[in-house]
């Protein structure tokens, strides 16, 4: 079964003290910590900063790269210490070549699709990756607003692999996250809305009670 899993999102975090803000939102309980890594030219969170923080975080570093060659980067994440290497459908050739070569590095594989990539484009690989990340806004930009209609995808994931992690990443807070959860979201990506909180801790408590009602109510519902 599927259980609730919280991921901070550490583009919202004080760059100043990354090591510190790691260690605060495991401290608050989140089971993930999400870098996001994108081009702007370069890697925002790239593989250096991944291999400093690993000999002080002991947290599951969750990295999401929003690249063009993302077979590039896998031996660098690799060695760095990255838990989970997350690449785009969009920006590969071939998905299955990519998954075997990250979990050949010892890493769990994950496929992202933005939001006008079709959720079919993922479900010949949904039984090979460990995770699958539907994009609720358009990525590269923190600060947006959350994507309702993503969330078909959620649901067409969630039918068709039972006990895949679901991540969704943009806009996820308290005023988004039943839309997600009861979709059959269980990994949530949050940035500002944990951060920018007075009660970060409150918040992540929040998201994982949240995703853990609407998984026990839809185990309830196949029961029935």
């Amino acid at each position: 079964m599927v259980v609730p899993k919280i991921a901070p999102s550490l583009l919202s975090g004080d760059f100043a003290k990354l090591a510190s803000e790691c260690q605060r939102m495991l401290d608050y309980g989140a089971e993930y910590l999400h870098m996001g890594n994108h081009f702007v030219p370069n890697l925002t969170l790239g593989a250096p900063i991944i291999k400093c923080l690993r000999p002080h975080v002991k947290g599951f570093l969750d990295c999401h790269l929003m690249v063009s060659n993302p077979e590039q980067w896998v031996d660098d994440f690799a060695n760095a210490g990255a838990d989970q290497y997350c690449f785009h459908i969009e920006a590969t050739k071939n998905a299955a070549a990519l998954i075997k070569k990250i979990h050949d590095k010892g890493m769990r594989a994950s496929i992202a699709v933005k939001p006008d990539t079709p959720i079919e484009t993922v479900f010949p690989y949904g039984n090979n990756v460990e995770q699958v990340l539907v994009m609720t806004v358009e990525p590269g930009f923190g600060g947006q607003s959350f994507m309702p209609s993503c969330m078909h995808k959620v649901k067409a994931l969630r039918e068709r692999f039972p006990e895949l992690d679901i991540q969704v990443d943009g806009g996820l807070g308290p005023d988004t996250i039943d839309a997600a959860a009861q979709a059959g979201a269980n990994v949530i990506v949050a940035g500002s809305s944990i951060f920018k909180s007075e009660s970060p801790k409150a918040v992540i408590d929040l998201l994982r009670e949240r995703v853990q009602i609407a998984i026990d109510s839809a185990a309830t519902s196949n029961n029935n």
